[in-house]
């Protein structure tokens, strides 16, 4: 079974306009509202993929109720935790012809024992299983949530996957995690160098993998993707070709693609070519990727 986090959950309100100018009415020629957050969109891509998982985290409030209701829309399951003050986050993203500009919310307080809660529903996956932690914590949790986590899964043979920043990602290393997804901005932040290459890519990949990372898939935007795998391969890919529409949810769709395509292959090359398309795919729609559009992608990368 997969299992993923979302700690702080969002409802993403979409919206595009020629030009948006600060202290003035701006009026938007298309909007759009999203249930999501990284962890949900993970899940709901698996489910698009033809893969179950249960959606685990925090909601509150008539957000809370809206991101539940689109998730399960797409067939998803999940078990949230109902937290009894606040509502889910709302984050605004404006889009106009030259630029992106976010105002994202700041989400419910979480109190000590929702966080037993969700140690408890943790505490019960078991050997296989596979759990996705992904995206920012909020400030009323401890920022050591991760360690927390992966201390208490240490040695039960559960596969754990860590799309996080800097800190939050370097400090559960030595639980060693199954999948890492930094991209290579992320890379070069996290050892304070500038990277000119996809060798200099390699090399800081493979640090990761010295510090207790199994496999290091490295996003590169519209360079492509490297993946310096468990086993000794390094794999390279150029995007497929296409039209970005959207960025949003392209890094949690690569995290889909890529559990999808190792479930389905056991093969780290196949399914690092699955997560590129699958990324791919969210990219080049204003929805998250499906089947049919990844399996077209898939067609024109070398695999």
């Amino acid at each position: 079974m997969i299992y993923t986090v979302t700690f702080n959950p969002a409802i993403d309100y979409i919206v595009r306009m020629p030009e948006f100018v600060p202290g003035a009415t701006n009026r938007v020629n298309y909007e759009q509202v999203l249930g999501g957050g990284k962890g949900i969109n993970v899940s709901i891509v698996l489910k698009n993929l033809g893969i179950d998982s249960t959606a685990l985290g925090f909601i509150s409030g008539f957000t809370g109720k809206e991101i539940t209701r689109q998730l399960h829309s797409f067939g998803c399951k999940s078990d949230f935790i109902e937290l009894p003050d606040g509502f889910s986050r709302i984050n605004v993203k404006i889009k106009t012809n030259d630029e992106e500009t976010e105002v994202n919310g700041q989400g419910p307080d979480i109190p000590e024992n929702a966080i037993e809660e969700l140690f408890a529903k943790l505490d019960k996956l078991t050997a296989g299983d596979t759990l996705v932690l992904a995206g920012s914590i909020p400030k009323t949790l401890p920022d050591d949530i991760y360690e927390k986590i992966m201390a208490r899964l240490e040695n039960r043979n559960i596969n754990i996957v860590v799309d996080a920043t800097k800190n939050l990602l370097l400090n559960v290393l030595k639980y060693r995690p199954f999948l890492i997804k930094p991209n290579n901005h992320e890379l070069a932040e996290m050892f304070d160098v500038t990277l000119t290459c996809n060798d200099d890519i390699i090399t800081y990949a493979k640090k990761l993998q010295d510090m207790g990372a199994k496999n290091v898939l490295v996003s590169m935007g519209k360079d492509g993707a490297i993946l310096v795998a468990e086993d000794g391969s390094i794999t390279y890919s150029p995007v497929p070709k296409g039209k970005l529409v959207n960025s949003i949810g392209a890094g949690d769709s690569m995290v889909a693609g890529f559990l999808t395509g190792y479930i389905e292959t056991n093969s780290y090359e196949k399914a690092f070519y699955m997560g590129v398309a699958t990324g791919s795919a969210s990219a080049f729609s204003e929805n998250l990727a499906t089947r049919s559009e990844v399996e077209a992608l898939l067609k024109t990368l070398n695999n």
